[in-house]
């Protein structure tokens, strides 16, 4: 049997980056909608290589367009991930933790894709405050997927090891 240490640490790893990934995609949201409408009259202006960069945003710098696009992805499927995997964890069986681990890797995945994007910008710096506010919810959503992302393989490998019959020695 696994022990409730793991399960309850998962659970609300899985709640708090539910909240994280709802903040990151309602400023992600915010950006791209913000882009879409000022881009026209702030392109105009720009000289013609920039003026045909395919992902323009009139805030923050060259790195911006990306790494909005690429946090709103992340934050779109984390938010799924944690949904799902609260349902998965509290069911706690083999199946639905191994369907919870799968996605939490994944969601990782694109959220350290984000996060060094977030970097990048801040290295080439002059962002606004809002970005600044996505880039910092970003890496630190990187790290509780991480944590949360441990908490799940360590549920599997309970579960797993829980089910293995017992074989004696010859």
């Amino acid at each position: 049997m696994a022990s409730g240490g793991s399960k309850s640490a998962a659970f609300m790893l899985l709640m708090l980056n539910l909240g994280l990934y709802f903040v990151v995609t309602v400023i992600a949201s915010w950006a791209v909608n913000h882009g879409i409408e000022r881009a026209r009259e702030s392109a105009s202006v720009l000289s013609l290589p920039a003026k045909i960069f395919p992902i323009f945003f009139p805030v923050g710098n060259m790195a911006t367009g990306f790494f909005v696009i690429f946090s709103l992805i992340a934050g779109v499927v984390g938010m799924a991930t944690s949904l799902t995997g609260v349902m998965n964890v509290l069911q706690w069986d083999s199946p639905n933790l191994h369907s919870a681990a799968a996605s939490s890797l994944i969601s990782w995945a694109l959220t350290l894709l984000a996060m060094g994007l977030a970097c990048k910008e801040i290295n080439i710096g002059w962002t606004e405050a809002n970005l600044r506010t996505l880039e910092v919810m970003t890496i630190i959503v990187s790290a509780t997927q991480l944590l949360c992302t441990g908490a799940i393989h360590v549920g599997v490998g309970e579960t797993v090891a829980g089910e293995r019959p017992h074989v004696g020695r010859v």
